[in-house]
């Protein structure tokens, strides 16, 4: 989970990583961060509707056959 949240850190777009620890914690995260922006891979479209009103919600398309885990797998390779 932790390199998963570096990486993530690491892009340019993006200004901060909240790891999930429960549900109900999303409301609280985007007021207590003042969220601008909450993304989401598209597969969950319509499951984070309910931030709207505290917050604008993106639903990134997923790119096909492309595994975040696959490419962490292979960079982890590469690096052995």
């Amino acid at each position: 989970m932790d390199k998963r949240k570096e990486d993530l850190e690491a892009l340019r777009l993006v200004d901060l990583v909240i790891p999930e620890i429960d549900w109900e914690q999303k409301v609280r995260d985007v007021q207590l961060y003042q969220v601008d922006v909450f993304a989401m891979g598209d597969d969950c479209t319509g499951r984070f509707d309910f931030l709207k009103d505290q917050c604008e919600v993106v639903y990134f398309p997923r790119t096909p056959d492309i595994s975040s885990t696959q490419i962490r797998k292979a960079m982890g390779a590469a690096a052995n």
